[in-house]
């Protein structure tokens, strides 16, 4: 068994850093080092404002996405578009596509996709406030950003069947050759969603 090799509150943020993702213990232990070394520009105003977002960060009780208020500024933004709901698995989607600065609509958050083996059913999604959101009327459209894997296929298709009622449309993201990609370097299943999804020139 391995020694310890720091005392026990820098093992303490060594083992916290492990846990986020994309850090292993390695990683981790090279990002504590850092922050330790740089007291002053870095680890105490992360502190600082881990512990703000930590007081001051709630969900939207309206889409499911993370702000400082309650509905949060996108579901507050007059301007938006409120007949178009862009429906994404979470809240890291939702920045992606704002990231994006393409569609100017609303968003809801799922909280994942239906997964029967992980045992994710519709109770543990955030599906029944989305069917309400849309059967109180005013929506006109669906876009059904959900990722391109089974579960999330599965989502959207019970997504559908679940808003055939209200009498919304439904779309969902193109998939194929992203932009700047090159074929040679395409997985099959990405070229043959392309082909099937191919458009007039």
């Amino acid at each position: 068994m391995a020694e310890r090799i720091a005392g026990p509150e820098i093992e303490r943020l060594i083992q916290l850093l492990a846990r986020l993702p994309g850090l292993g213990p390695r990683s981790a232990r090279r990002a504590a080092l850092h922050l330790i070394r740089k007291r002053e520009e870095l680890l105490g105003p992360l502190a600082e404002a881990m512990r703000v977002a930590k007081d001051r960060i709630v969900t939207c009780s309206v889409c499911g996405n993370i702000d400082t208020s309650d509905p949060c500024s996108i579901c507050a933004d007059p301007r938006r578009d409120a007949s178009v709901i862009v429906a994404v698995e979470t809240v890291g989607d939702l920045w992606a596509l704002e990231r994006a600065g393409v569609l100017s609509a609303t968003y809801h958050v799922l909280g994942g996709a239906l997964s029967p083996l992980d045992g994710i059913g519709p109770d543990d999604l955030n599906i029944a406030k989305l069917i309400g959101r849309v059967a109180e009327g005013g929506v006109k459209e669906v876009i059904l950003a959900v990722n391109a894997t089974v579960d999330g296929q599965t989502t959207a298709h019970f997504i559908t069947e679940l808003l055939g009622p209200c009498h919304v449309k439904c779309t969902r993201l193109a998939h194929g050759v992203p932009v700047g990609g090159e074929l040679d370097y395409l997985d099959e299943g990405t070229l043959a969603a392309a082909l099937r999804s191919r458009t007039d020139f």
